[in-house]
């Protein structure tokens, strides 16, 4: 319930409020992108740590440049294996922790 709600509240800003700033981001993908993706596979308090991180880095002091969530667990279970059924990549990172990369061609 809260997850969904946290997830409209991000939709809500990225159909809305990026217009006003847009481009303004230092990383790929976007800051709303990258919290979104952190609030749709880990736990909410991981998301929010991960997520606040993450804004507190988007700014002139840091380099910025691609930058791609770590997921503590995978939610998404397609029954079908096929390209279009992905959403995302995941490439392995540390133990049980994976980068994500999104998936162009996903059609849910």
């Amino acid at each position: 319930m809260i997850r969904r709600l946290l997830l409209k509240l991000l939709w809500l800003y990225q159909k809305f409020f990026t217009l006003i700033g847009y481009g303004s981001c230092r990383y790929y993908p976007s800051c709303s992108e990258y919290a979104r993706i952190c609030f749709e596979n880990n736990s909410i308090s991981s998301a929010f740590y991960h997520t606040f991180i993450r804004i507190a880095r988007c700014n002139q002091l840091f380099e910025g440049g691609i930058d791609y969530p770590l997921l503590d667990r995978l939610r998404p279970k397609p029954s079908e294996l096929r390209v279009e059924t992905i959403k995302y990549w995941l490439v392995p990172n540390k133990k049980n922790r994976f980068f994500i990369v999104k998936n162009f061609f996903y059609k849910g």
